[in-house]
């Protein structure tokens, strides 16, 4: 088993960090999504859901339980180079993808070179 890249972050279940070249990578397949102060989901495959196709009605009416998608588009976000779906969003038509991660790259990048924080298996650790 190869080891782990020193300066890589797992940030969320199928997305990581490279510190050492600023890039978001899928953690599954390693493809490179981005820069790293940029919004991930960019570089990633976007596919816009009816709603009514995830969560078909459950009663026959209008008060159905079914979203109407006049009032919300479901959009899978996907890594474009093995297809992991990495993010969900529940969002109203016309608006855009969210930027839900930001990290100070600067900051960061600081307090692991002053001793404050290590990385240990892909985890920022408090160095006591």
């Amino acid at each position: 088993m190869a080891a782990e890249p020193e300066n890589r972050l797992r940030v969320t279940e199928y997305l990581d960090l490279d510190l050492d070249r600023e890039l978001w990578l899928c953690n599954r397949c390693g493809r490179e999504l981005g820069p790293a102060r940029d919004n991930y989901k960019k570089g990633c495959l976007l596919h816009d859901r009816d709603p009514r196709e995830i969560h078909p009605p459950l009663v026959t009416g209008a008060y159905n339980f079914s979203p109407d998608p006049q009032w919300v588009r479901i959009v899978e976000i996907c890594c474009p180079g093995c297809g992991t779906q990495m993010e969900t969003e529940y969002l109203p038509p016309g608006h855009p993808i969210t930027h839900d991660i930001e990290i100070d790259l600067d900051r960061l990048k600081e307090q692991l070179r002053s001793g404050e924080f290590v990385i240990r298996k892909q985890r920022i650790e408090v160095v006591e």
